[in-house]
């Protein structure tokens, strides 16, 4: 690659990763009080929120799966063959994926069997009910929940371990630097995200599951591979910074769209399938255009280091298997303490942030529990010389 970036620590991207995790708590948290249906409800929802969720939803994952993209670039080049990274994100991923799966999870599916109406106590559905593998309330195990991203993560990793192996790499960054030519950064993804959620759309369900979910799949996975090669591309950037504002403005466009729909069909309301085709495309391409914005910004202002950037980038994966078990069983069982809604939200909020801060701040002090909550294992320090 002529036009290659050297694979460094981008500061920006860093803050980029931090910030939309914050956000992902905070929407969950507003999933509780919003008029769409989620694990735990409010006994009150609240129309005001349909407009900046709306606004939220369509490019919040999106970016996770670009940001981590641009973080594998550089793990990769750390490590000694594709072997080797391929083990070690194995590790990573997939031994807080088990952790959850046997500790942290059983929580949250027996307050879905409480909803759904299973009288047993924790204790008998986490050592019975739990391992089932039938359906039981509709769900059996094994269950994901929230680590669904954890699993989507591991498997578009190694299919880019795969293609690395078999010599594809100038070929990826080939693919993704076509699009810094003219005005490409903006339409040409816009128009394939847009193209193939359509195509899908009505063929497969939208629904999560690793061989289920192609709808997403078209979706995550390239942009995911467009993070890797954004690594190493001193093109892609300067696209970025040339047509930020174009892509931005387009975004604001669909916007319009995909907030008047959520608008106008609220709760379990479906709108016609032209006008869900319409709306699912102006989502993609909404995506895309803000993703792109967000970029720039992590390439300009963000683009510095501060001395709570290194553990609060640590922090994100404890956070992000912490959070959900503690606000649905939390969500749960707080309305019958007589809370406002505006209380309520600020109770969860408080509350889940400050479980995520002690699952970090205790587990990265205990050896054994760092690789179990997604921490890499601990430095050893130098020991200090006597006087």
């Amino acid at each position: 690659m002529d036009d290659a970036a050297p694979v460094a620590r981008h500061y920006g991207i860093d803050w980029l990763r931090i910030g939309a995790f914050g956000l992902l708590i905070i929407y969950h948290v507003a999933m509780v009080f919003a008029p769409w249906p989620w694990v735990v409800k409010w006994p009150e929802t609240f129309p005001s929120l349909i407009v900046p969720m709306a606004l939220l939803t369509p490019w919040r994952i999106p970016l996770l799966f670009v940001v981590a993209g641009f973080a594998t670039r550089r793990l990769i080049a750390r490590m000694p063959s594709i072997g080797a990274f391929a083990h070690q994100r194995s590790l990573r991923l997939l031994v807080p994926l088990a952790f959850a799966m046997l500790v942290l999870l059983p929580p949250e599916l027996w307050v879905r069997a409480r909803l759904a109406g299973d009288a047993a106590s924790l204790a008998t559905f986490w050592l019975n009910d739990y391992w089932r593998p039938w359906a039981q309330n509709g769900r059996g195990f094994p269950q994901w929940e929230h680590m669904w991203f954890v699993v989507y993560l591991w498997a578009y990793t190694m299919v880019l371990a795969l293609l690395l192996a078999r010599g594809g790499a100038g070929r990826i960054q080939a693919w993704f630097e076509w699009l810094a030519v003219g005005r490409r950064i903006i339409w040409a993804p816009m128009l394939a995200l847009a193209g193939a959620k359509v195509a899908l759309m009505f063929v497969v369900p939208e629904t999560q599951g690793l061989t289920t979910d192609w709808s997403g799949h078209v979706g995550y996975l390239p942009l995911f591979l467009f993070g890797f090669a954004l690594g190493g591309s001193l093109a892609l950037w300067r696209a970025i910074r040339q047509h930020w504002v174009g892509a931005l403005v387009i975004a604001g466009l669909c916007s319009l769209v995909v907030v008047g729909v959520e608008l106008h069909y609220q709760g379990l309301d479906v709108p016609g399938h032209a006008l869900m085709a319409a709306n699912r495309a102006a989502r993609r391409a909404m995506a895309w255009g803000v993703i792109i914005a967000l970029l720039r910004l992590a390439d300009g202002m963000l683009n510095r280091d501060h001395p709570l950037r290194r553990p609060l980038a640590e922090a994100v994966f404890p956070a992000y298997l912490i959070h959900h078990p503690v606000l649905v069983v939390l969500a749960w069982v707080i309305p019958s303490w007589g809370m406002s809604a505006g209380d309520g939200f600020v109770f969860l909020l408080s509350a889940t942030a400050a479980a995520c801060v002690a699952c970090y701040v205790i587990g990265r002090d205990i050896p054994w529990l760092r690789p179990l909550i997604g921490l890499a294992p601990a430095t050893p320090r130098p020991a200090r010389r006597l006087a």
